[in-house]
């Protein structure tokens, strides 16, 4: 009959228990599993043997590391070895909690190990009262070492790295494009559906947010009157605007609505406000990180564009690795490959065409305006990327650089 032990790597160190009868144990697993829940009954069946704590938390995470890469660490090589010195290896058995754990064990000290049957509901119990069983621990110290090394692992497997905060980037100029999306259809949906109560409204207020706010404030065209002029002209800001909106109310050939249906536009523009309200944070808060994480590529060609360029290419690390003409046609993929198939004009420009540089060119100047800025900007960004430079004083002469070229290119000279 083999000899059963188990090991348990804790944050604190490694600990080896002796579990007896674990033939028996084996047969009558139910009666194992509630054992697991007393300590009495449970400090029965298994035994501490040894425990080797860490040399400090740095070997901790070293050693946490090699398991949950299915490598067995030297330390816990050597704390076996000294446990199993002078034993037959062929009459042990060693509980492991990860298979890989236990086959790297068995390739470098030829002993047996064994992760299925009642070794799980052991470990659990060993778990469970692992502060009892070994002396010297507390509920309190188990779960203060739990928490450093959990850190620490937890760290290392996400493996930070602060040239990566364009991520944050990343994420927000795609939320920022599906929020574009998605308030413009819920406004028009609010327009179709405010509009069969008051459709003059459509007209008088064309902006989508201001349209679901005014919405939102006169409800039933029928209860609204003069009384309320003052208020809604602080929500439209125009006192013209805001007496076109009364008279067109009183002479509306707008069906009559119901306060459920009213109710239900209401709810409908609240959530269209909130949205767009994000919408307005969001963008504050992607120009505060552009600022952070990539002052010089705003600088140059603004906020959104210099986003959408560093969420194109992955992150601003590649996008500084780019060749010029690369992220000249970045965006223009598809209209890139359609003309490389039909043997046409390729695009001159794909998400530079928003930039400020493109857009104060002329028609014919587009083109070589859009390379030579875009060489500039790669220039200048890859030279600056990570350097602490001012940012005012590379924003001027960014604007200065781009406001010659293009009179060079307009004017000839």
């Amino acid at each position: 009959m083999s000899n059963l032990y188990v090991l348990y790597e804790h944050a604190a160190g490694y600990a080896l228990f002796q579990v007896s009868e674990f033939e028996e144990i084996g047969a009558l697993l139910p009666q194992v599993e509630a054992a697991v829940i007393d300590f009495g009954k449970f400090s029965q069946i298994v035994k501490p043997v040894s425990f080797k704590p860490f040399k400090n938390a740095i070997a901790a995470l070293e050693n946490v590391n090699s398991i949950s890469e299915g490598i067995c660490p030297e330390d816990l090589q050597v704390f076996l070895e000294a446990q199993f010195k002078g034993m037959k290896v062929k009459k042990l058995t060693i509980g492991v909690a990860e298979p890989k754990l236990g086959a790297a064990i068995t390739e470098a000290l030829a002993i047996s190990c064994n992760h299925v049957g009642p070794v799980p509901e052991i470990l659990r119990g060993i778990r469970t009262h692992f502060h009892k069983l070994v002396d010297g621990f507390t509920l309190q110290s188990c779960g203060i070492a739990q928490l450093g090394l959990g850190h620490s692992y937890s760290r290392a497997k996400v493996k930070f790295n602060v040239n990566r905060v364009d991520n944050m980037i990343i994420q927000s100029i795609a939320l920022l494009d599906q929020l574009d999306k998605d308030v413009n259809t819920f406004s028009m949906r609010i327009r179709e559906w405010y509009s069969y109560h008051f459709p003059e409204l459509y007209k008088i207020v064309p902006e989508n947010y201001l349209y679901a706010r005014v919405a939102k404030f006169v409800g039933n065209r029928k209860t609204f009157d003069a009384e309320k002029l003052e208020a809604l002209e602080e929500v439209v800001m125009d006192s013209a605007k805001a007496q076109a909106i009364l008279d067109a109310s009183r002479s509306s050939m707008g069906m009559d609505i119901s306060p459920v249906d009213l109710l239900n536009i209401e709810m409908f523009a609240t959530r269209v406000i909130a949205l767009s309200d994000y919408r307005k944070s969001l963008g504050t808060y992607l120009h505060k990180k552009m600022g952070v994480v990539a002052p010089n590529l705003a600088a140059l060609i603004g906020d959104q564009v210099g986003a959408r360029l560093i969420s194109h290419a992955g992150s601003l690390t590649n996008l500084a690795k780019y060749p010029a003409s690369t992220v000249q046609i970045l965006g223009a993929e598809k209209a890139l490959f359609r003309a490389l198939k039909t043997k046409t004009n390729t695009p001159k420009y794909g998400l530079l065409f928003h930039s400020t540089f493109i857009g104060r060119a002329g028609q014919t100047n587009k083109g070589r305006i859009s390379r030579q800025s875009n060489q500039q900007m790669l220039h200048r960004v890859q030279d600056r990327l990570f350097c602490r430079c001012p940012v005012e004083r590379f924003r001027r002469e960014a604007q200065a650089t781009g406001r010659g070229s293009t009179q060079v290119l307009r004017d000839g000279r």
